[in-house]
């Protein structure tokens, strides 16, 4: 299990996922990142070196497109409404939401052995971020959670794209400034303003909302990054296509970005070199996506 996202066997006896209707790949709401070398991963003080952020390495990346958003709940249900897609979570009928997002009268629900703070909430999919009491309607504009690796390639299918490799996720996100702890340099709130959705406070009971917001932000909150790239940390992990490690025989796929969740004082993975693997068919209130497309 990871710090801050939980993950569980969710594929037993499953259905395939219905295919998804090919659509003509527009480029609408994507920025192009001009083809480059950059400096990726990391070995500073605020590295994880059993993550495999290091060594420093020069990668060099063709163009490429990148969505400059998160995929929203909006779009998700777009894609839901013409193929009639079930996501891995709707079909198994339960997800990990985070308590703090439960109401108080919430019934009790089984939490994560060493993250009591998820909960296995029924009924909790894309469409009701939190549980049956929520739903997506009322966050169009947040990024769809609770997807799983299958899911959001099925969407980057539909939408005639792909999901990002790693390389291309953290060059993006670096947008050109290289060795960067953040997308905007490095210190964490330039001037004492927060430029991105991550927990403020102690970790998981205080959380005075310094960034506005409690749980996910809309998908162009705050600044976007030297490419154009929103939220690139914070508010949602993300899907990437790359193994997290080729030894462990797929088993893990990468995730970059950290999450609304992420705190100094026990996950320091809001930064654009850190990773997270997770099983593809994990999916949580705090894992998202964005769809990636070869330059023409």
């Amino acid at each position: 299990m990871s710090c801050c996202t939980p993950s569980g066997d969710r594929s037993a006896d499953l259905p395939s996922p219905r295919p998804a209707t090919l659509h003509r790949a527009s480029t609408e709401g994507m920025v192009a990142v001009p083809a480059g070398e950059f400096l990726m991963g990391s070995q500073d003080a605020l590295a994880y070196p059993a993550d495999g952020e290091g060594p420093v390495r020069t990668v060099f990346v063709d163009a490429f497109r990148m969505d400059a958003c998160t995929v929203s709940n909006a779009q998700f249900a777009r894609f839901a409404a013409d193929t009639g897609y079930r996501s891995g979570v709707e079909r198994i009928g339960w997800s990990f939401v985070f308590a703090g997002l439960l109401p108080d009268d919430f019934p009790p629900t089984r939490a994560v052995v060493g993250a009591p703070w998820w909960r296995q909430v029924e009924g909790a999919d894309w469409r009701h971020p939190d549980g049956p009491h929520s739903t997506w309607e009322d966050r169009a504009d947040h990024p769809v959670v609770h997807v799983d690796w299958d899911d959001a390639r099925a969407y980057c299918a539909w939408a005639g794209k792909r999901l990002p490799t790693e390389a291309e996720w953290e060059r993006a996100a670096r947008g050109g400034r290289h060795g960067k702890v953040f997308p905007w340099g490095d210190e964490l709130e330039p001037g004492g303003r927060p430029r991105m959705n991550v927990w403020h406070g102690a970790f998981p009971q205080r959380h005075p909302t310094a960034d506005g917001w409690y749980g996910t932000c809309p998908v162009d909150a705050f600044e976007p990054g030297g490419f154009g790239l929103y939220n690139a940390t914070g508010n949602v992990w993300e899907w990437c296509e790359d193994l997290f490690s080729p030894s462990l025989n797929g088993q893990l796929r990468v995730t970059k970005g950290g999450s609304y969740l992420c705190h100094a004082s026990y996950c320091r993975r809001y930064r654009v070199a850190a990773r997270q693997g997770l099983p593809p068919d994990s999916a949580t209130g705090n894992v998202g996506f964005r769809c990636a497309l070869d330059m023409a």
